[in-house]
């Protein structure tokens, strides 16, 4: 008995052991994820009871069976025609012609493509490998851009606008969203909504390449005042150094490479290619939140990126060393 009932946990474990934690699709958190879990439950119910029916019939179908093959009418003598069109042709293609309907009918609620999509809140662009996000609402003065963690207020439908740079990415945050995909020279939106503050992780979900894996993300949602305080100190150029080290590492960083790729408003700053880093120190994690973004991590990101993310564009500057590497980190830590 207890062997037979060790099985029957597991049995009964398999259908949602791939859907807990943090990113469970089980317990969604806005509208659409909700949505789609009460979808994915109706499709899920109903298939199941076709299958406990189809295998009542199939063991009433043997039970009922009576003496021996010698006793039956062969094969080819018809018999049983009607059964077979009833359970399978019939029953299959109505309950898949239904849930078809059902899932399409579901899915008109998503402005997967824009034609029905307001005037999108934020741009996230996919790269290899961490997002791009831009925030467009309000005039050019109040826009700006961050990187891998996106903000948004509790109980506000946000329209995210979504592309890529170079290959196929997916963009997921399964407490919110379901997946859509980042398809080159081509535009999709979603509308995402909170119902409760709190981080919720996200991550690319389709295979993009070696650091695929560390290609991951963070949804925070916020009470509207918290949220309103966060979006003004985003608006802000940079602050000016507090101390002899600080100033020192603003030098450091405007006069060597990492200026040519990294932006930082109100600076000699002003590439393009790598994430700006205007608030750098307001983030929770680094390097498209695969590390959390504390002094050590910091420092082994900016000396050797390549031993913790092989493969990425931030190629390892092992000159950073000494007072130099200290008071760059400081002044990137001022960045809030």
């Amino acid at each position: 008995m207890g062997l037979r009932r060790i099985i029957t946990a597991i049995l009964l474990a398999l259908p949602v052991v791939g859907c807990s934690g943090p990113e469970s699709i089980l317990r969604p958190q806005g509208p659409a994820a909700a949505k789609l879990a009460q979808m994915g439950w109706v499709v899920f119910v109903v298939f199941s009871l076709a299958t406990f029916i189809l295998v009542v019939v199939l063991i009433w179908g043997a039970v009922r069976r009576k003496g021996s093959l010698r006793e039956h009418a062969a094969w080819n003598e018809g018999g049983g025609q009607r059964w077979a069109l009833i359970f399978g042709f019939a029953v299959p293609t109505t309950i898949l012609c239904a849930m078809f309907v059902y899932t399409l009918q579901g899915m008109t609620e998503f402005p997967i493509h824009g034609h029905h999509a307001d005037t999108p809140a934020i741009q996230v662009i996919g790269h290899q490998w961490w997002w791009e996000v831009h925030y467009l609402t309000g005039p050019t003065s109040k826009q700006f851009a961050t990187a891998n963690e996106i903000h948004i207020p509790v109980g506000v439908p946000l329209t995210l606008e979504l592309k890529t740079d170079d290959v196929i990415h997916a963009f997921w945050v399964p407490v919110l969203h379901g997946k859509v995909q980042l398809m080159p020279s081509w535009t999709n939106y979603i509308r995402i909504q909170a119902d409760h503050a709190g981080s919720f992780p996200g991550e690319c979900a389709v295979y993009c390449g070696e650091q695929h894996a560390h290609m991951q993300l963070l949804v925070v949602a916020q009470a509207p005042d918290e949220y309103r305080a966060w979006y003004e100190g985003q608006v802000k150029e940079a602050v000016e150094p507090q101390g002899d080290e600080a100033t020192h590492g603003r030098k450091v960083f405007e006069g060597t490479a990492c200026a040519l790729c990294h932006s930082i408003r109100g600076t000699q700053a002003l590439g393009k290619v790598a994430p700006d880093l205007t608030h750098l120190a307001s983030r929770t994690m680094i390097a498209a939140s695969s590390y959390a973004n504390n002094t050590a991590n910091l420092e082994a990101w900016a000396t050797h990126a390549q031993s913790l993310k092989p493969g990425a564009l931030m190629p390892d500057l092992t000159e950073y060393q000494g007072s130099d590497l200290r008071a760059l980190v400081t002044y990137l830590q001022q960045l809030e």
